[in-house]
């Protein structure tokens, strides 16, 4: 029997904002617990919410998730967003559905970055914050610190005094309790559910009005196709209404005759973890739309007698494009299902029915395809999945997008935020340097680390971070967000280092990599098939050179030494897609296969690669 959302309960709409790993999506499990979600014995997961398996794995949230619970007669719609700066065009579509929003710190590391640019997009809203700082249970928790820090914050991005006023609870969320006094443990998060009933206002809406729903984000079903989700502002829907779908442009009544007819063939709602169809629903609560061909975000849903159109939704532009391209190595198809260019097309144009974030364009060449996203995190997401569902592809050197102004080129620079031991800050400095980095703010800690922030170029970014990881000895943590667009600053240093490069296809053994490996960072283990002109290890100096990884030590009459007989080999280095995208240089791609990422370069033969180095040369 299919479910119904009556007038009966009061609603309230929040989001659970914060940066990456502080916890939120580990509290939402929590909340979902004791509100009666899941049955006492019922075996549950951890990071119910992620369903994604890359979510699981990475343990960051990727896609803004909808669920609800009731509390005490009172429907909480909750969302969990993500708190990476490369889905930041998410949380903001998110905040337009909601009246306030839990905002989660880390007792330890207090407000950072992600915090700051969704806290702000918060504050302009006018959104209640409800401030919880988690992890009380960390031996360096530091919570009347980040009291203040998070006070500061709001101060600093000219909240009003109501949102300066906001109730500040403690908590150990994977514990599943909070309390009001920091120095006191809590039993439950009853305080905190009483706490959003009373502080998070009623969604101000006209249940009586003629209707009308803000598309804030997609979900997409096999079934059904595209399914516009936002919150209803006025009036009421049913199964079977005639509705209207407004074109994006600016608020206010339009001409009906501008709008697309439609009529909705399903209704969901949210309950517990699950999207349940429903038969009606009303002004206030957040629901899902399907029947509407040509659904976008930022589109306005309407009644089909009043076409009056909501202010609309931005999404981000990107910053970065990579080129999609065909497999074309001598190990293409071996492992992969879906090869051809006609599959690889169908599914970036699918990922664009949800993704909204990402654009494709498709090239003066047949197969090659130019895919932009807010960042290299936005991308490799996109490649693994594909990865992982069997495609075949190879990618080029991610590039920043530039835009031509009245002053010139300008280009995106990233808000860069470091935590450091003291000891590395000149390792860092002297890095940064070179990459255009400015620094605007440096603090000390009393615990011997230091806050750096940094305004530096998206492309200056390229490669620091396993430099990074290098310099501060895995002490340090760094994350970024997209600041503005800049002046052009000029040329960069690229890759101080060259490559070691396959001369012939064959299987790699331990002979030769042994002989290779006090010059170079191998990439290959023995047993690897290799082919010529693919990239098996990183040199030590300057400048490529081809090497035979093949060859074997040849056998004499003489006996061996058993230094001879047992080899050593240092690991090779464990390629992940980020790592590769921040690795490559401009004459090189990523081939993407189900079983591996490999690196090579785009000319495999090394007589065209010789050619092409003299002529760059000449010129």
């Amino acid at each position: 029997m299919e479910k119904t959302f009556g007038n009966n309960m009061n609603i309230t709409n929040i989001a659970i904002i914060a940066h990456v790993d502080h916890g939120k999506t580990t509290l939402v499990d929590q909340m979902l617990r004791q509100t009666g979600v899941f049955r006492e014995n019922e075996k549950i997961q951890e990071r119910i919410l992620d369903s994604n398996p890359l979510e699981k794995e990475r343990g960051i949230t990727i896609l803004a998730k909808n669920t609800s619970i009731s509390w005490k007669g009172n429907k909480i719609n909750i969302v969990d967003t993500p708190g990476h700066a490369d889905f930041g065009g998410e949380v903001e579509r998110i905040l337009r559905m909601v009246d306030g929003v839990l905002l989660l710190v880390d007792a330890a590391e207090g407000p950072m970055p992600q915090t700051r640019f969704v806290t702000r997009k918060a504050v302009e809203l006018g959104l209640q914050p409800i401030v919880l700082i988690n992890k009380m249970d960390r031996s360096d928790a530091r919570s009347s610190e980040v009291h203040d820090e998070v006070l500061e914050l709001l101060l600093d991005l000219d909240a009003s005094e109501n949102q300066l006023d906001s109730p500040f609870l403690y908590a150990v969320g994977r514990d599943g309790w909070v309390t009001s006094d920091p120095a006191l443990r809590g039993d439950d998060l009853g305080l905190l559910f009483d706490t959003i009933i009373d502080q998070i206002p009623h969604p101000i809406v006209d249940p009586a009005g003629p209707f009308q729903m803000l598309i804030s984000t997609l979900d997409h079903s096999n079934y059904v196709g595209r399914i516009g989700i936002g919150r209803i502002e006025r009036g009421s829907v049913s199964v079977g209404d005639p509705v209207l779908l407004l074109p994006l442009g600016d608020p206010g009544t339009v001409a009906v005759e501008e709008g697309t007819r439609a009529r909705v063939t399903r209704l969901y709602g949210f309950e517990g973890l699950e999207r349940t169809e429903i038969e009606n629903a009303t002004a206030g609560d957040i629901v899902g739309i399907a029947g509407l061909d040509g659904v976008e975000i930022g589109k306005t849903i309407a009644d089909v007698e009043i076409a009056e159109r909501l202010k609309g939704i931005a999404v981000e532009e990107p910053t970065l494009s990579v080129d999609f391209m065909v497999n074309n190595s001598p190990f293409a198809g071996k492992s992969g299902k879906f090869v051809t260019t006609r599959q690889i097309r169908e599914r970036l144009f699918k990922e664009l029915e949800r993704n909204v974030a990402l654009k494709v364009q498709e090239d003066g060449s047949p197969d090659t395809f130019t895919v932009s996203g807010r960042g290299e995190l936005h991308l490799t997401i996109l490649m693994e999945t594909m990865r992982r569902e069997g495609y075949e592809f190879q990618v080029s050197r991610p590039r920043v997008i530039k835009k031509n102004s009245s002053n010139g080129i300008l280009e995106p620079f990233e808000e860069v935020a470091v935590e450091i031991p003291e000891a590395y800050v000149g390792a860092v400095m002297e890095k940064m340097g070179p990459r255009k980095g400015e620094v605007i703010e440096m603090k000390n800690t009393d615990s011997g680390t230091v806050h750096l922030r940094f305004k530096v170029p998206t492309r200056g970014l390229f490669g620091y971070r396993s430099e990074f990881l290098t310099d501060t000895r895995g002490e340090g943590t760094l994350h970024h967000r997209f600041l503005e667009y800049g002046s052009h600053v000029g040329e960069l240093v690229g890759r101080k280092r060259g490559v070691l490069v396959a001369d012939r296809q064959g299987v790699s053994v331990g002979f030769a990599l042994f002989n290779l490996q006090e010059r170079a960072k191998m990439l290959v283990r023995p047993g690897d098939s290799v082919y010529c002109g693919m990239v098996v290890g990183e040199n030590a100096r300057p400048g490529d050179m081809d090497v035979n990884v093949c060859k074997e030590k040849k056998l004499t009459n003489m006996r061996t030494t058993s230094s001879d007989e047992n080899i050593k080999l240092e690991p090779p280095l464990q390629l992940t897609l980020e790592l590769a995208l921040e690795f490559i240089a401009e004459d090189e791609l990523i081939e993407v296969v189900p079983d591996a990422i490999r690196l090579r370069k785009r000319h495999l033969d090394p007589v065209v690669r010789k050619k092409m180095a003299k002529t760059k040369a000449a010129q």
